[in-house]
């Protein structure tokens, strides 16, 4: 058993989880620079055909051809609603009204409400110290949404950009917990690629009945570039790398990763878009990544020399 533990918590899994959470800062300025040129419904449907035909390669080349059941393909359905269609709809809308590095910085509360939820609907051992981790995440994360004036969310002044980006969070958190239920019957790599496609149908049908599909015309190098990023690196290999972790160390311990998300989209988009970010917000976006610090912290403490509760199922 502990030889298997060691295996499943090798260091290759914890290093594909820091370069999972580089590329995902990174689809923060693609996003950004792709919706500047085409509808985000369009940009979102291009995305998933392009990391769904690669995924569906390499599934058939490896394991071949997928033969789900009935209850596979509901989680696969689940998965892609949340974590592909819903989520994009939040994240390239909310790129359309706030800035990329601080959108990131919003999204690193999802690890504290992925352990939130772990606790509540799962029954995940909760310390002090992990919910004080959880609520100074929270309270960060109030101060990047409000722009460094908790008074603001009460004066219903929070627009529509920050509560896409919250969106984000929540509906990673689904996304997350349905992919640890998928990935006992399904490899992480079946499962990206099933979740992709069904996700796909969805932004595809929606993109249609917008008209936006095939309104490319105006999008340049730098557009498509940014699609095919966004479709090959944040999500063909960055989702399977993901759900590989999930399925090894256990949602909450994978999900603490996200941390680093905002570390690499800030730099980027500094660097690349040119943005500067306020004292307050980035004060806020230090609060998250502390507690989200904290959070997993606690949490491996109280697991130490044990099994993860969701590697037992």
């Amino acid at each position: 058993m502990a030889a298997n533990l060691s295996a499943a918590a090798s260091p290759a899994t914890y290093c594909k989880l820091v370069a999972t959470a580089s590329l995902w800062g990174a689809t923060w300025i693609a996003g950004r620079v792709a919706v500047s040129e085409a509808s985000p419904l369009a940009i979102a449907s291009w995305r998933f055909l392009l990391a769904a035909v690669v995924l569906g390669t390499l599934l058939v080349l490896r394991e071949g051809w997928p033969r789900w059941s009935s209850d596979e393909w509901l989680t696969l359905f689940a998965l892609g609603a949340s974590g592909i269609f819903l989520y994009n709809v939040c994240f390239l809308y909310g790129m359309t009204l706030i800035q990329a590095g601080r959108g990131a910085l919003v999204v690193a509360l999802t690890p504290a409400l992925v352990a939130a939820c772990d606790w509540l609907l799962f029954g995940a051992p909760m310390s002090p110290m992990k919910a004080i981790g959880i609520c100074l995440a929270a309270f960060g994360c109030l101060l990047v949404v409000t722009n460094g004036d908790p008074y603001r969310l009460f004066a219903g002044e929070v627009g529509l950009g920050e509560w896409l980006i919250i969106g984000c969070a929540a509906l990673w958190a689904i996304y997350t917990f349905v992919g640890r239920r998928g990935t006992r019957s399904l490899s992480p790599l079946a499962m990206t690629f099933g979740a992709s496609v069904t996700g796909w149908l969805m932004l595809t049908s929606a993109a249609l009945l917008q008209g936006s599909l095939f309104a490319m015309t105006a999008t340049t190098w730098r557009g498509w570039s940014a699609i095919a990023f966004l479709g090959l690196f944040g999500t063909a290999l960055a989702f399977t790398w993901y759900a590989e972790a999930v399925q090894r160390i256990g949602a909450t311990r994978s999900a603490a990763f996200i941390n680093l998300v905002p570390v690499s989209a800030v730099i980027l988009g500094a660097v690349i878009l040119g943005e500067r970010l306020g004292l307050a917000v980035l004060g806020g976006g230090a609060l998250v990544i502390a507690g989200v610090y904290i959070t997993n912290r606690a949490g491996t403490k109280r697991v130490a020399g044990a099994i993860p509760k969701e590697k037992t199922a």
